[in-house]
């Protein structure tokens, strides 16, 4: 408060230079505070675009700020204060977020970062590992026992035979296995070649002698043939795969009988294979092609895995088909 007996004592012209003074003051203290909600607002900007959810907290708890990440999950703040420390990993839901923590000015600040890619990321990197080498160790006996078995077709009566038969085409689901993992494990690079739809085929329908399965199944073969660009043997194991798929999941439903269909044409731009099948429905499609994940008995979760990462190598896709008939489409591009 300013006293008036001394502003009563002041002359007219340091009246008027108090006068000026305190204006200056003012509008520099107005200045000053709009510089200050100015760098608020950005500074709330930048924390509203961090893919991090930020909490402030008051010392008892109550949040006195939270960006727009946040504010959209608060769950996460639960399960923060109910794990407790600094610095946590903590999986929620399938995902996994870095949790940090620091005290300022008898504030608390706590931080929540989606790290599940990089989690994702690091266990691939690890199964891949694991998986080629095992794939390797396994690869040796396996040949041998292929060798031997080959023999023994050669050698046991006619009534032991399909025995026999049975161990080759274990044989060989184990080789398809170890030759996925190995080309999952180095990656995959494309060798690209003219191929007439008929080959591919005949190759699909040769391989349906190795491969068991206990329903009567129907299988409809209609490709249109004309020729595409493509690796034939690493699209035959797209194909194969999704082929497989489809006989696993009308041995996996209710009905004793099955359809599968698969189609080939092109369109103006793409060549295009369609599969359809008539058994169990797609439980979660979310995993369909994540790698080592798989809801079926059969597999190591594997196949469609690497079936995307070869048609992404071609510069393709697939996508599933749930309308009227639970199916996939795989896209190629016809022109490079």
């Amino acid at each position: 408060m300013i006293d008036e007996n001394l502003l009563e004592s002041l002359s007219s012209s340091d009246k008027e230079s108090f006068a000026r003074g305190l204006k200056e003051l003012i509008t520099q203290t107005y200045e000053v505070e709009k510089e200050f909600i100015e760098l608020k607002a950005l500074f709330e900007e930048v924390l509203d675009i961090l893919p991090t959810a930020v909490w402030v907290l008051e010392e008892g708890g109550e949040i006195f700020y939270q960006n727009s990440l946040a504010s959209e999950i608060p769950q996460l703040l639960d399960y923060f204060h109910l794990q407790g420390g600094t610095r946590q990993e903590i999986e929620i839901e399938s995902r996994v977020y870095l949790f940090q923590s620091n005290q300022k000015l008898n504030k608390t600040i706590i931080s929540a970062t989606d790290i599940t890619s990089e989690k994702r990321r690091e266990r691939l990197a690890s199964m891949g590992q694991i998986s080629a080498h095992l794939a390797h160790e396994i690869r040796n006996p396996i040949g041998s026992v292929a060798l031997l078995a080959s023999t023994l077709s050669n050698r046991v009566d006619i009534k032991n035979k399909a025995l026999v038969l049975e161990i080759k085409k274990s044989i060989w689901r184990v080789e398809r296995i170890i030759k996925a993992t190995l080309l999952f494990s180095k990656g995959v690079h494309i060798q690209k070649s003219t191929n007439d739809p008929k080959n591919i085929e005949n190759e699909l329908r040769g391989v349906l002698d190795y491969y068991t399965y206990s329903k009567n199944i129907h299988f409809l073969f209609d490709f249109e043939y004309k020729k595409l660009e493509a690796d034939f043997d690493l699209l035959c194991i797209v194909l194969q795969n999704f082929l497989f798929n489809a006989i696993d999941a009308i041995e996996d439903g209710d009905s004793d009988n099955g359809v599968i269909e698969f189609y080939y044409f092109n369109d103006s731009n793409n060549a295009i294979f369609r599969i359809f099948d008539s058994g169990k429905p797609i439980e979660n499609p979310q995993i369909l092609f994540e790698p080592f994940k798989t809801t079926k008995l059969k597999g190591n979760g594997l196949g469609l895995a690497l079936s995307l990462q070869i048609i992404e190598a071609h510069n393709g896709s697939i996508k599933i088909l749930q309308e009227e008939k639970k199916g996939f489409e795989i896209s190629l591009p016809l022109y490079s």
